[in-house]
């Protein structure tokens, strides 16, 4: 019989993480190399009707508002009682809080294998969540890290080295390949909410607008100084959050109000990247970025803020550019030089293209998470022998 993996997500929103481990679940499940389940502990979000159309089963919810009440240990006894009836062998879960109920639960009820991630560099933890898991890495066999920064973040905080294993994101390169379908440029950008004007030279940043460590404002400020030596430059922000606002505010207060684009939460991803000459990451912190990766993709060069594993994806000078954290005219310059050599910017992209189908395919991280499993099956001891159809409980 197959084994069951149960994989925990924090929710269906339109995260990198979640986004991730969705991605997972289905090159899993379609593998059949593995039973897949599915949990989550707030069950909303947009990309809960993709999983639906996977039809692997119950999507089993544990709200939680707190790790220190009556309700985190009724939702714990919940999930001890699913995992024991579903005969759960491996639980992987997906960010700090799933990682601190799931490993919790899964060490009560007796898992087999119960595997962590690691999503982002450490400095993002306050000191109580930085201890509540570190704890629950003492608990778990492996850690996931998607980026060997953040690998290594691990290790300099503790954890044994042969426990934290780097899997790569992984990304579907024909999702954001240049669309086949021949469109008129100006019907695409009027479809973006772009203005159709000739000559408009775009610049994009893909990134949600809810959390500051994004730093729009170093995008915004990079903007203007690239607005001074590209007159026909305008920019683009694709994402949804509570931070558009203060952002708009500050394109006026930069007077790049006319040149800067909000299109929201974009479906058409590789319609936008088709239409964008560069594209840009200004984080003051990820683990590894999946926007990163999608421009790649899409065969656009890079202008990104080097910070985690920026620099395990991004070749310095062959498929983008590299900046300090905050530094918005070193940001700039770049982006005015590779929208003043259109040739050597077309080089860069093809290139970064190439890399990222021989080292960041769905394909690629699907083997070495089958592969961790594998082994780490292997060396546990189960609650269960299988013989043919038959279940018998270990004694």
């Amino acid at each position: 019989m197959k084994p069951n993996v149960l994989h925990i997500i924090d929710s269906f929103d339109q995260g990198g993480t979640e986004r991730q481990a969705i991605q997972l679940v289905r090159l899993l499940h379609e593998s059949n190399h593995y039973r897949v389940h599915l949990a989550c502990l707030h069950d909303r979000g947009v990309l809960r009707s993709e999983v639906e159309r996977l039809g692997i089963g119950e999507i089993a919810a544990y709200p939680l508002n707190s790790f220190f009440n009556r309700n985190f240990a009724l939702q714990l006894r919940r999930l001890n009682c699913f995992l024991r009836e579903r005969e759960i062998d491996i639980v992987h879960t997906h960010g700090l809080y799933t990682n601190i109920f799931g490993i919790i639960g899964a060490t009560l009820a007796g898992v087999p294998v119960r595997i962590a991630s690691r999503r982002e560099t450490g400095g993002l933890r306050d000191g109580l969540r930085r201890w509540g898991e570190r704890r629950v890495f003492s608990l778990s066999h492996a850690i996931v890290a998607n980026a060997e920064a953040v690998r290594q973040d691990l290790i300099g905080e503790g954890v044994p080295a042969q426990k934290v294993m780097t899997v790569y994101n992984g990304v579907d390169v024909e999702r954001f390949a240049p669309p086949q379908t021949i469109r008129p440029r100006e019907e695409t950008l009027r479809m973006l909410g772009l203005p159709p004007e000739l000559g408009r030279r775009f610049v994009t940043i893909v990134a949600n607008v809810r959390h500051p460590v994004k730093d729009h404002p170093m995008f915004l400020r990079a903007a203007r100084r690239v607005r001074y030596s590209v007159p026909q430059a305008a920019f683009v922000i694709a994402g949804e959050g509570e931070l558009m606002t203060s952002l708009r505010a500050l394109a006026k207060e930069l007077r790049i109000e006319r040149d800067v684009f909000f299109i929201g939460r974009c479906k058409q991803v590789a319609e936008l990247l088709a239409v964008s000459e560069v594209c840009v990451l200004s984080s003051k912190a990820e683990g590894f970025s999946n926007a990163i990766l999608e421009y790649m993709s899409a065969g656009r060069p890079v202008v990104a803020t080097d910070v985690g594993g920026a620099r395990e994806a991004v070749v310095e000078g062959e498929t983008g550019f590299l900046v300090p954290g905050g530094d918005d005219a070193a940001m700039a310059e770049h982006i005015i030089a590779l929208l003043g050599d259109t040739e050597r910017a077309r080089e860069m992209g093809q290139r970064a293209r190439c890399i990222v189908k021989e080292k960041f395919s769905g394909a690629t991280q699907l083997a070495e998470t089958v592969s961790l499993y594998d082994e780490l099956m292997a060396k546990s001891k189960p609650r269960w022998l299988r013989t043919g159809e038959r279940i018998v409980r270990e004694a």
